[in-house]
């Protein structure tokens, strides 16, 4: 068994990553493998669900102990992913091995990243909008069943079929579906459904085949310590800070694989970098200073 230090390397990354801000893991972690090592996107999606199983549980039992768990929701959550990833397993089997098939698959991952990066550009906005500063906290908040199953359901079929959703796209929806609670508070809670999503998942790509274990075993190394330091500091991970980051980059994986072309979309995130940046100055001035405010006289 080979044990690639590149994949070790890379895998930490984006464990610390998931640690702190609950996504990026499929959403990262299968573009990496794919674009950088060369891993057929079955097996790199299929690896990643195994070592998901692994490093998971450790940042959840750290969320657990730190009270950013809400438990009922989790459940409800579980109700609806559990069978819907075993469906998108078995789908992603029917898809087989050939090249057209691979290239079937990376095209329901892009849209599956697309997805997820306009919605949270969408939900950033509507905070902006409405001042919604999030402070709520998650074990505090009221469940709502049927919606929550139904979040499930969906971020359920996408893990099984792509390995991105039990992150990326669930807190993404679990942000609209609860808009006063801020990313750090869904952290936990998202890490912990995920437990049984991905192990259902992880299970169907055991059985249908596509496990490289040479990999699997590198993004164990690379990324189970790295998830707990993670965890540790994902309560006070600035989310404003964070979320852009997160969405910049699975916008950028998404374009690869529905077939933006290399210098394309190397252009189109430039383009990108430069928008957000002009934003940014727009809004935060920098160049400007508060000299307005009365200077105390010495006594």
């Amino acid at each position: 068994m080979h044990i690639d230090p590149y994949i070790v390397l890379g895998s930490a990354v984006i464990g610390l990553l998931v640690g702190t801000t609950g996504a990026g893991g499929g959403a990262l972690m299968t573009p990496m493998l794919i674009l950088l090592f060369n891993v057929t996107p079955a097996k790199a999606i299929s690896s990643d669900l195994v070592a998901a199983v692994v490093m998971r549980p450790l940042g959840s039992l750290v969320h657990l102990r730190k009270g950013t768990v809400n438990l009922r929701m989790v459940s409800f959550l579980a109700m609806g992913s559990v069978p819907t990833a075993f469906l998108g397993a078995y789908v992603l089997h029917l898809f087989g091995d050939s090249t057209d098939a691979q290239t079937n698959v990376e095209r329901a991952l892009g849209s599956a990243l697309l997805l997820g990066a306009g919605a949270l550009v969408l939900r950033f906005v509507m905070d902006r909008r409405a001042r919604n500063s999030r402070e709520g906290r998650i074990t505090e908040i009221t469940v709502l069943p049927i919606r929550t199953i139904l979040v499930g359901m969906v971020g359920g079929f996408v893990v099984g079929m792509t390995s991105v959703g039990a992150g990326s796209l669930m807190i993404v929806l679990l942000l609209f579906l609860y808009p006063t609670i801020g990313a750090n508070q869904l952290v936990g809670t998202d890490l912990t459904q995920a437990l049984p999503l991905t192990a259902a998942a992880a299970l169907g790509a055991l059985a249908f085949g596509h496990v490289s274990f040479a990999v699997t075993t590198s993004l164990i190394i690379g990324s189970v310590p790295a998830v707990i330091v993670g965890s540790f500091f994902s309560s006070r991970a600035p989310d404003r800070y964070i979320r852009p980051v997160i969405t910049f980059v699975i916008f950028a994986s998404g374009l690869k694989y529905v077939g933006v072309g290399t210098t394309n979309l190397g252009w189109t995130l430039v383009g990108v970098l430069a928008a957000g940046f002009l934003s940014w100055l727009l809004s935060a001035r920098p160049w400007t200073s508060d000299d307005s405010a009365p200077v105390s006289a010495e006594t």
